[in-house]
């Protein structure tokens, strides 16, 4: 099958930061090597960027408490590995073209539950933006490269 028929999938990402300037990522249940990301879904049919990306963040993490700190301009994209194309998102799409908000979560960690009604995240942890390429699956390692340049401009 060509892949490059296939659409791209409508989605958001969600970078939260702490109060020490450090990242979010959770560890996939459907990965479970020492890969990590940052909360991300899709945008469910007329639903606003912004209540898909707090739903997202709900669902795969339990974190209400966030103030938004940014609505990233660009849009940014990834295309799935030629091995995932077809199984993930029931077939339907070649990758994901996503809006990003940077978010400051205002909550302790305590509000922090991976255990929702469908898990994503079999861990999670805080981490130094720093570290997010190298943490990431590699097909997503540009994506989140561009991600830290949003991050940088930010907090430094």
């Amino acid at each position: 099958m060509n892949n490059k028929k296939l659409p791209m999938r409508n989605g958001v990402g969600i970078i939260v930061l702490n109060n020490y300037n450090e990242v979010f990522v959770g560890k996939r249940k459907d990965n479970p090597i020492d890969k990590w990301q940052m909360p991300q879904g899709g945008v469910d049919e007329g639903e606003s960027l912004i209540n898909a990306m707090k739903r997202e963040l709900f669902e795969e993490t339990g974190i209400k408490n966030i103030k938004i700190l940014k609505e990233i301009d660009r849009t940014y994209e990834y295309e799935l590995p030629d091995n995932l194309v077809g199984i993930i998102w029931k077939g339907k799409f070649r990758g994901q073209k996503q809006k990003w908000f940077i978010t400051k979560f205002l909550g302790n960690d305590s509000e922090i539950n991976l255990n929702t009604k469908h898990p994503e995240f079999i861990d999670w942890k805080w981490i130094d933006p720093k570290k997010l390429p190298e943490v990431i699956v590699n097909f997503k390692k540009k994506l989140y490269i561009n991600l830290l340049k949003e991050i940088n401009t930010f907090i430094s």
